[in-house]
């Protein structure tokens, strides 16, 4: 398996991992599938900004997960804390991909002095709280029924791993 930053050609595999999250998972809480050209326009959002979309790309040639980074709050006190962005392949789960993922992506945001990043994960999505425990995100706080999908209430894991120890931003 291969990381590398995404490139245009990986819209449609990203688009499908997406749409199959949103359509099938309470990972997304959105409702509604989207197009390519609004996985263009998100792609092109992240390098406006200098944040990374990572893609793994399997033995195959296609992707089989993606990772980003963005911003956690639009503030500007919030500019050293990003939240994080890791979907996988359904078939390709459990594998490592996720893990390999978030190795890159948490070297990315260490490369770029972030000092923070943020992990908001559906509570009962163990295996991503269980990866992210791994890598060594502690758990910050538990946000009860604050999302919907699916016709019930989600409640919202919120994991954080420092970055650095830089005493001053």
């Amino acid at each position: 398996m291969q990381i590398r930053d995404a490139l245009d050609a990986d819209l449609p595999g990203i688009l499908d991992i997406y749409n199959d999250a949103v359509q099938n998972s309470t990972a997304i809480w959105n409702d509604k599938l989207v197009d390519l050209d609004n996985r263009r326009a998100w792609l092109a959002e992240r390098r406006e900004q200098d944040y990374p979309v990572l893609v793994a790309i399997d033995d195959h040639e296609q992707v089989a997960g993606y990772a980003s980074f963005g911003p956690w709050r639009p503030h500007d006190g919030f500019r050293h804390t990003v939240e994080n962005s890791v979907y996988v392949r359904s078939g390709q789960r459990g594998g490592g991909v996720g893990r390999s993922l978030m190795q890159a992506l948490i070297k990315r945001a260490r490369e770029l002095h972030k000092h923070v990043m943020i992990a908001a994960i559906e509570s009962e999505n163990r295996a991503s709280i269980h990866m992210h425990q791994q890598l060594g995100f502690i758990h910050a706080a538990q946000m009860r029924q604050v999302g919907c999908k699916f016709g019930r209430w989600l409640d919202l894991t919120m994991m954080q791993l420092p970055l650095n120890r830089t005493p001053h931003p």
